[in-house]
């Protein structure tokens, strides 16, 4: 069986602290012989100290939304190695963005989990290795995420503009907050999910994912395609309407209860 997990949200909680119940369940799964790993937006970076809390040998992780595909590798620095990587030149998505989200703050990740952003992200956004650069040193990049940080906006404001932008060529998704994160086109969590599978010779219907953002929708979708798909209980409704099983909320160990459910 492939399971696939979702980090903020799903596995960890605001606080940075993952429930028992979770832990319990991924020794079990992994015990048991299935393959546990992470798909997340974050970069490698921060992706894996979080499989290493959680103990996990997995021969893939997924990161950055779908753009970084990792292998285990016993020769890498940190045990795994690029598989498979997707770039996009962010330049005319910013220069859009720019013109239509007056104080909004750019990030832009390159392929080897390095950030440059312009503007003054929340402390901890980027625990990775990131520079500060003015926001003309963010164009022509090699990327595999671009984030954009909005806090003038509501949710709902960011994503009529977003929408009134019709960005191309790229895709995307907006957060809990006014969060978007910006990916190669066609590039999600459940395309990088796909190959995994197919590489590892799992059945369909032997898959899991659970998830808990819009940026898991994709995943949630290509998963409830003959596979398990679980949404947290206290996921966005478009979120919970992708997936095919509804955990309890987070804070009702919502992960743990649902995996418990797997033999």
């Amino acid at each position: 069986m492939l399971v696939a997990l979702d980090i903020d949200g799903t596995i960890l909680g605001i606080d940075g602290a993952i429930p028992d119940a979770t832990f319990e369940q991924v020794r079990r799964l992994q015990a048991a012989g299935h393959e546990v790993m992470l798909a997340t937006g974050r970069s490698w970076a921060d992706t894996r100290p979080i499989a290493e809390r959680l103990g996990l040998d997995s021969r893939f992780h997924v990161s950055a939304n779908g753009a970084m595909t990792l292998e285990r590798d016993a020769v890498a620095q940190g045990g795994y190695a690029t598989r498979w990587i997707e770039t996009f030149d962010p330049t005319e998505v910013l220069v859009s963005l720019r013109g239509a989200l007056e104080n909004a703050m750019f990030a832009v990740e390159d392929p080897h989990g390095v950030f440059k952003y312009s503007g003054h992200f929340p402390d901890g956004s980027f625990e990775a290795r990131g520079q500060e650069v003015p926001f003309e040193q963010l164009l022509n990049a090699e990327a595999t995420r671009l984030v954009v940080i909005s806090p003038d906006h509501s949710i709902e404001e960011f994503t009529a503009v977003i929408e009134r932008l019709g960005l191309h060529e790229v895709s995307y998704s907006v957060g809990w907050t006014a969060w978007l994160d910006i990916a190669p086109d066609g590039v999600n969590k459940g395309t990088a999910l796909e190959r995994v599978r197919r590489e590892l010779g799992i059945p369909m219907e032997r898959v899991v994912v659970a998830g808990d953002g819009r940026n898991d929708i994709e995943m949630l979708q290509w998963a409830a395609n003959g596979g398990t798909a679980i949404a947290m209980g206290d996921a966005p409704q478009e979120v919970i309407d992708a997936g095919n099983v509804l955990a309890p909320d987070f804070a009702h160990d919502g992960l743990g209860v649902a995996l418990s459910k797997l033999s």
